[in-house]
């Protein structure tokens, strides 16, 4: 137990030094969340939130035709079902993965202090993601400078989504190998499409944070690989900068 204890210390030193220092408020000019996109970064952002929207719902389609099939006694067919959801997670787990290491890529351009979107583990249904968001909440106090809070930030949504992803593919394998579809699966369809939902849209919210902070010479490099990033799903086309 000691070092829970000297961790809590940490903490909350930290916290008092942050608090006397201000060392979290950046030198920079902040954005808020909420200003509004010019066009040019509009043109990017939007065929990005189409894509990911449309993604997400194909999968919860999938889900809750398989939960209603099961309920209504056809087993066989809901579980194709939850096979085709299984190749739309997967293709919407790659596109986002793919998006975040765009950001990552490109965060260090940022003109001003990128504010970072908060994740509170409350809002997730897994156990896993709880926990998971809820170590990230504890290290986050700790870290002053807005550059690195965003890098951890980006780093918090691909390890989520990975971990996500792994916990709903080996349930999956699991009754795909012995053939029984266990009920722990069936009952946890709905909190795995939840978090996963989640964190897309905290992604695109994350995405549209960098744009704002972005150098207007810096937009047609984010077009192009953000472009290659949705290729394989893409049912839109993210326009270059003018």
């Amino acid at each position: 137990m000691r070092w829970v204890a000297a961790g809590a210390v940490l903490v909350l030193l930290g916290i008092l030094l942050r608090w006397i220092l201000k060392l979290g408020a950046s030198r920079r000019p902040q954005l808020s969340l909420s200003t509004p996109l010019e066009s040019a970064r509009e043109n990017i952002y939007g065929p990005v939130a189409r894509e990911l929207v449309a993604q997400s719902a194909i999968l919860g389609i999938s889900l809750n035709e398989a939960l209603e099939e099961r309920a209504a006694g056809q087993i066989e067919t809901a579980w194709r079902l939850v096979c085709l959801a299984v190749s739309e997670w997967n293709r919407l787990s790659e596109v986002l993965a793919s998006v975040i290491d765009v950001m990552a890529k490109h965060a260090g351009g940022a003109q001003v202090a990128v504010p970072v979107p908060t994740i509170l583990a409350s809002r997730f249904r897994t156990r896993t993601m709880s926990d998971f968001v809820r170590i990230h909440e504890l290290f986050n106090q700790l870290v002053f400078r807005s550059r690195l809070r965003f890098q951890l930030h980006l780093r918090l949504l691909r390890e989520a989504c990975k971990t996500l992803g792994a916990e709903f593919l080996r349930a999956y394998r699991r009754a795909e190998h012995t053939g029984h579809c266990p009920l722990e699966l069936w009952e946890g369809v709905d909190n795995y499409f939840h978090d996963l939902d989640l964190l897309a849209k905290e992604t695109l919210l994350t995405f549209r944070t960098l744009l704002i902070c972005l150098p207007t010479s810096q937009l047609d490099a984010l077009a192009s690989e953000v472009r290659t990033a949705i290729r394989r799903g893409a049912r839109s086309t993210v326009n270059a900068a003018p």
